[in-house]
């Protein structure tokens, strides 16, 4: 399981950024897919999830700003983050579950597979 994730930056608060996780040799659509984050000096939390069905999951923290989706056909899971704020500065990373369950979706040993992370900072 090869995951790549991609689309971070530096951007001011109030901005937005589209977070990409692409995978490769195999079908993400096969599974379910999270977000996780971890900002200097924090445990790696979980922040948003689709599962296998495309039920939709977020942390209360960003519910309503960021938005997860899967790119028809493209093999690929995105997260548009829009209404960043200086404590969303963190990596990024994605990761793969080979299963049709969302139970625990936050809890890190149940992936499979983790992308390399992408760096998103917001600051002024």
């Amino acid at each position: 399981v090869q995951l790549q994730a991609s689309g971070g930056g530096l951007v001011q608060p109030e901005s937005s950024l589209r977070l990409s996780c692409a995978g490769s040799g195999f079908t993400l659509d096969d599974g379910g897919v999270a977000w996780f984050r971890q900002a200097p000096g924090k445990e790696r939390e979980g922040v948003s999830y689709i599962s296998r069905d495309n039920f939709i999951y977020y942390v209360d923290s960003v519910r309503g700003r960021f938005t997860i989706s899967r790119g028809n056909g493209k093999n690929t899971v995105y997260l548009q983050m829009n209404s960043l704020k200086p404590e969303d500065t963190a990596v990024y990373y994605c990761a793969y579950y080979d299963g049709y369950s969302a139970d625990n979706w936050r809890q890190k040993s149940r992936y499979a597979g983790w992308g390399q992370g992408t760096l998103v900072t917001v600051s002024s």
